[in-house]
């Protein structure tokens, strides 16, 4: 993030536009919107200015750009057609400490100005720092279409009662609790139909039963999915912005980590071979403490949380202390990591099931059911079998497959930092450890391997 969005008051306060065009004219329709009062400094001004200054809306300085005009400005906008013009109000307004923009100029601003959304007193602005406005106008005009023209009356509804809710409810989890459940249920549903009067009605009941009630805690085990966020859930999403605490793994990708509730407390207990932050023992009795103190507690697990996540352990100890929970499903990271190195896990020609193993060393040597892994027509997809992959190879080849056995180690997948390392039973191993592929990794052994020089897409 290279510039922090904020909202400025300017009602009543002095702002220079440097300009009388059409550009101009855009910027000062904004300011007034935002209640300022404008001054122009320009030495002509355009048909639609000049009939403001006529009507008595626009205070004019007919003149060139001087320094002196910025005198107990708040806030100045540079929309000249003369690039040197636009640098003068720059230097001039940064002395100052005087906010300016330079329209088009994204190196002269110490603002920009943003794409807004106005459904007053609710403003939603979009930018790109100045780099692709027209992107900002494009997303701008998506969500024009997201957010409905009512939801201006919900916010002045949530305003109306802020003071009171915060005199009833002290404590501020228990308020944001509250607020997210009347903006998400049906009172808000009551005011964005416009039956206000009997929205108003609800919200005061609701207040009066959350000021003599406490809000029980709840888990949410959360499947992270295998490392692109935009393979999240909309129902992963919306949990995750609700939770006070949030439980994550190591496989759990800054990406998705970044669209947790910022506020939220966040406690990493993520296990890497021979390295437990916890026990998972602790961290099943972790969750209930923390759910019986009243919390919403997010358990994002990468990929899917009963797919060697271990999460029905998880649910068995909540279940046993009448700890109220949900369950939402990831992609798995068999599904998206083989989607994404372009091997279809089953395949008319080639495969018509999949296994799913874990590839655990126990005391140096690897505890699988080699007979089941070596039956023809499948895809064996194995988790964690990176540190025995040679181990796993070798037996493999004990056990039946061909030494030429198509087989793939896939790092990091469905992130930017993809790797894919594609051989055969016989080379997998040496290939691997030569590209110095390190876990997270995933194998997929079987004749669909053939299919990602055709397939791949991703990268």
């Amino acid at each position: 993030m290279n510039l922090l969005p904020i909202f400025i008051r300017l009602e009543g306060r002095r702002c220079v536009v440097v300009g009388g065009g059409e550009i101009a004219v855009r910027k000062i329709r904004l300011l007034r919107k935002a209640g300022a009062a404008v001054t122009v400094i320009s030495p002509h001004l355009c048909a639609s200015l000049a009939a403001d200054l006529e009507a008595g809306r626009l205070d004019w300085i007919q003149a060139r750009f001087d320094p002196a005009h910025l005198e107990d400005a708040a806030l100045a906008i540079a929309a000249t057609d003369e690039p040197e013009t636009n640098r003068q109000v720059s230097i001039a307004a940064q002395a100052r400490n005087i906010p300016v923009n330079v329209v088009d100029a994204p190196a002269l601003c110490s603002f920009v100005m943003p794409s807004i959304i106005d459904r007053s007193p609710l403003v939603v602005a979009v930018s790109s720092g100045g780099a692709a406005p027209v992107l900002s106008r494009l997303l701008r005009a998506r969500l024009e279409t997201l957010i409905p023209a009512t939801y201006g009356r919900l916010a002045k509804l949530a305003g109306d009662f802020r003071e009171q809710v915060k005199r009833r409810l002290p404590d501020a989890r228990q308020r944001r609790i509250f607020w997210e459940n009347v903006l998400e249920g049906p009172i808000a549903e009551q005011m964005l139909a416009g039956r206000e009067d009997a929205a108003y009605r609800a919200l005061q009941h609701a207040l009066d039963q959350s000021a003599d009630s406490q809000n029980p805690g709840e888990v949410y085990l959360v499947g992270a999915g295998p490392g692109d966020p935009d393979l999240l859930t909309f129902r992963a999403l919306r949990l995750m912005q609700k939770a006070d605490v949030v439980l994550y793994d190591a496989l759990v990708s800054q990406g998705v980590l970044e669209l947790v509730r910022r506020d939220a407390e966040r406690i990493y207990v993520g296990k890497r071979r021979a390295s437990h932050t916890l026990l998972q023992e602790e961290i099943n009795h972790l969750l209930v403490r923390l759910a019986q103190e009243g919390k919403r507690v997010l358990r994002l697990k990468g990929g899917d949380p009963f797919i060697f996540g271990r999460g029905g352990e998880e649910i068995d100890t909540l279940a046993e202390h009448g700890i109220p929970f949900q369950i939402v499903p990831g992609i798995s990271a068999a599904n998206g990591v083989a989607s994404y190195a372009g091997i279809p896990l089953t395949h008319r020609d080639y495969a018509q099931s999949v296994l799913f193993v874990t590839g655990h060393l126990r005391d140096g040597s690897v505890d699988l059911d080699w007979h089941a892994l070596t039956r023809p027509r499948q895809t064996v997809v194995i988790y964690m079998g990176l540190t025995g992959l040679d181990i796993i190879c070798r037996k493999l080849i004990e056990h039946g497959l061909p030494p030429d056995w198509p087989a793939a180690v896939v790092q990091q997948g469905t992130t930017p930092h993809q790797r894919v390392i594609t051989s055969t039973l016989s080379e997998l191993a040496k290939k691997v450890e030569a590209a110095g592929l390190k876990a997270p990794t995933l194998t997929l052994i079987g004749e669909v391997v053939k299919l990602r020089e055709k397939l791949a897409w991703f990268g």
